[in-house]
């Protein structure tokens, strides 16, 4: 489709998607409520009746002592596995009302643990914990019981024991953006209610403990696992050599994983040939809209980020559009994106995902203009799942970069010359003096 059609097919579908998210849905209060009546149905001073658990997660704070939790959906066991954060919520076209629905409904029930297993009362503060320890053989107890249910295939049956009344706080606030968590509750013990299944991929990558993490990964994913799953059984440290095995903290796994599977996939479309013509690829969910602009030649990469005033990463509403940006070369990046951080790597891997099943490679531009609509955090599911599907369906070309630059730029919130200015891939692409005209 020629790049001017295209532009003009995706301006009505994008004012038919503006206009269903002006209606906002504040349906959360109302769950809310339900939720209460749900927990003290559910839930008793020192047990939860009937838990299922989706889900894990292992928090960050005080490293290496950390919070680990299992995740339970109160009430809604049947569906458990509707709960655990995957690419099937963008099938669904869940809301961001949808995702504070699923997310404040799993109760964490809680317990501190040394990321090596090792027992006792280390934290972070003291300086006594022994790092020098692994999780590989630990499959009792609490932390036994929670690594079943990160690399069981299904929800798991569990059993567990509450030290004391639950808290019920309901608050969803930033640190809340990658890690599916509602309110807490302190576990005492955990045990499980029925003997998981663990699919043959995942007990390979236990059995060799001479195989390092990234190896293992990789393994999995061409072997079918999504990178949801292998978040999860990285984080409970079932991979990687077994003297090395502990837990990895929730989010510090969610990025590795999208990082190693990345570079796996950089290194298969190396060597491929380059597309044929400029392509301009389009996606809008959750308030956020994605343009990717592929380009012939060797692999580049870069993630433009604009910020609305208003939406949840730049609130003040008279405080311009926030800018940030990242990119990497032909041979990757050497040091961690702080500027768009977990983004950059999950919109890399959809764009990586796309070229490799095309054996293809090519310079990838991708602006990603967060809207005043974008009113709650998600988490980089979204940008992940966003870009691999804005290579569904139709797509533009255009004749040179600078026509595609200039079509994607007349829908940004920003000039086309304040884009160059901060993109360095956008600013060394092929142009013409026309493009640095429309000076802001």
């Amino acid at each position: 489709m020629r790049l001017d059609e295209f532009l003009e097919f995706e301006t009505n579908e994008r004012a038919e998607r503006r206009r269903l998210a002006r209606e906002k849905d504040y349906g959360i209060l109302d769950h809310l409520d339900s939720f209460e009546r749900r927990f003290e149905e559910h839930v008793s001073e020192d047990a939860i009746v009937g838990s299922v658990s989706p889900s894990i997660f292992v928090g960050r704070a005080n490293y290496p002592t950390v919070s680990t939790g299992l995740l339970s959906p109160v009430g809604r066991e049947a569906d458990a596995e509707r709960f655990a954060t995957s690419a099937a919520w963008y099938d669904e076209g869940v809301s961001i009302t949808d995702v504070f629905d699923r997310r404040t409904s799993l109760l964490n029930s809680t317990k501190g643990v040394d990321v090596t297993g090792v027992s006792g009362t280390a934290t972070a503060s003291t300086g006594n914990a022994r790092l020098g320890g692994s999780v590989e053989d630990v499959w009792e107890g609490w932390l036994g019981v929670q690594r079943e249910v990160a690399i069981a295939d299904r929800p798991v049956d569990v059993e567990i024991g509450l030290d004391g009344r639950p808290n019920l706080d309901l608050e969803v606030g930033l640190d809340d953006i990658k890690t599916p968590t509602g309110p807490r509750a302190t576990a005492r013990t955990a045990a499980l209610g029925e003997n998981p299944y663990v699919p043959r991929p995942v007990k390979k990558t236990l059995e060799d403990d001479d195989w390092r993490a990234q190896g293992a990964m990789t393994y999995l994913y061409r072997r079918g696992f999504d990178v949801y799953d292998i978040n999860s059984i990285l984080s409970a440290g079932a991979l990687g050599r077994g003297a090395n095995r502990r837990l990895v903290p929730t989010r510090w796994s969610i990025t590795a994983v999208d990082d190693t599977i990345g570079q796996y996939l950089r290194g298969t479309v190396r060597d491929a040939p380059t597309i044929d013509a400029v392509e301009v690829h389009r996606n809008e969910y959750l308030g956020n809209a994605f343009w990717v602009i592929l380009v012939p030649g060797y692999w580049e990469f870069e993630l433009v980020e604009m910020k609305a005033p208003g939406s949840v990463w730049n609130p003040d509403p008279d405080a311009g559009i926030y800018l940030a940006a990242a990119s990497e070369g032909r041979d990757g990046r050497t040091g961690y994106v702080e500027e768009t951080a977990g983004a950059y790597y999950a919109a890399r891997l959809g764009v990586l995902e796309h070229l490799h099943g095309r054996d293809r490679q090519a310079k990838a531009l991708v602006c990603r203009h967060v809207s005043d609509d974008y009113w709650g955090p998600v988490g980089v599911w979204g940008v992940r799942e966003a870009v691999r599907n804005a290579f569904e369906g139709e797509h533009g070309t255009a004749e040179t970069v600078g026509e595609a630059l200039r079509g994607v730029a007349s829908y940004l919130p920003i000039s086309l010359a304040r884009l160059r200015r901060k993109s360095t891939l956008a600013a060394g692409l092929q142009s013409t003096l026309g493009d640095f005209s429309d000076e802001d």
